[in-house]
């Protein structure tokens, strides 16, 4: 399997997440979406919105759409839950995060971090949509070590990718600590923590 992102995208690293949790061999392509490489003749045709990440798998059919990629590696493993209701749940979250949460916590982000907005001049609708999202997670966590029980799921890994960052984008996490102890023992399971600087 090929995956082909860009490695600034939390969008993109989940999916290599994923894959890494549960096994999936894979190879890495970067794509740098700011030099227009996700424009080629050669990536559209492999996804025609030109947007990463996209897969190519081993019989080289290529899939598209993040959280569809990270569910058909997830398919057998613990990441789905294997409850009916518990699985619509996980999906209820992953939906959730492509709609109300990656385009207000991850576009403060994209704009601060790669465009040099300062956080002042964010549109106050981004601020505070994204300021819901986490407040949405927060809630969401008042019961469960989780998003969807006591188990890491495909939830976790799809709002984990961008929630980590979003100090990055004027976000600070410690307004909402069980987010920000939420993405410690997420990025711990994933083996994606950070090294505490000295």
């Amino acid at each position: 399997m090929k995956i082909y992102g860009d490695s600034k995208s939390g969008n993109c690293l989940k999916v290599k997440w994923t894959a890494d949790l549960v096994g999936r061999s894979h190879s890495w392509i970067e794509i740098d979406i700011m030099a227009g490489e996700s424009r080629t003749p050669e990536f559209l045709a492999m996804n025609p919105a030109g947007q990463v990440p996209v897969v190519v798998l081993e019989d080289g059919r290529p899939l598209a759409q993040s959280n569809a990629i990270i569910l058909h590696i997830a398919e057998g493993s613990a990441l789905i839950p294997a409850d009916p209701y518990d699985r619509a749940r996980m999906l209820e979250w992953m939906f959730w995060e492509q709609y109300s949460h990656e385009p207000y916590v991850a576009v403060a982000r994209f704009q601060v971090k790669y465009l040099g907005k300062a956080v002042a001049e964010l549109e106050p609708r981004v601020v505070e949509r994204g300021k819901a999202a986490l407040q949405r997670l927060e809630d969401g966590l008042a019961d469960s070590t989780f998003l969807v029980g006591d188990h890491l799921t495909l939830a976790d890994v799809a709002l984990v990718a961008y929630t980590r960052k979003a100090h990055e984008g004027g976000f600070n996490l410690a307004d909402w600590p069980r987010v920000q102890a939420w993405v410690a023992q997420v990025e711990q399971a994933l083996g994606i923590a950070e090294p505490v600087a000295a």
